[in-house]
């Protein structure tokens, strides 16, 4: 069992880790990474304890597509009128 289910939004990302963050109990932090968000992990892991978060996201959102990118990173096609 998890110690705490918490939204995506509620983490923070961290460029040092390239991990999304949120504080633990024990003074570390859980991590998880966008690799593990795209291969459809939910758990983020302390690495200094036990402990364990389940992270509340939208797959969709970290979803790659043929060209590489997620979707909210992709272009759009322009309308020129």
């Amino acid at each position: 069992m998890s110690y705490d289910d918490v939204e995506i939004e509620d983490m923070e990302w961290s460029e040092d880790l390239q991990a999304f963050t949120y504080p633990c109990p024990c003074g570390d932090l859980f991590q998880i990474t966008k690799e593990e968000l795209r291969a459809g992990e939910e758990i983020a892991r302390c690495p200094s304890c036990s402990l364990f978060i389940s992270v509340i996201y939208n797959p969709d959102d970290f979803a790659e597509s043929a060209g590489g990118r997620p979707p909210s990173e992709q272009r759009q096609p322009v309308a020129v009128a």
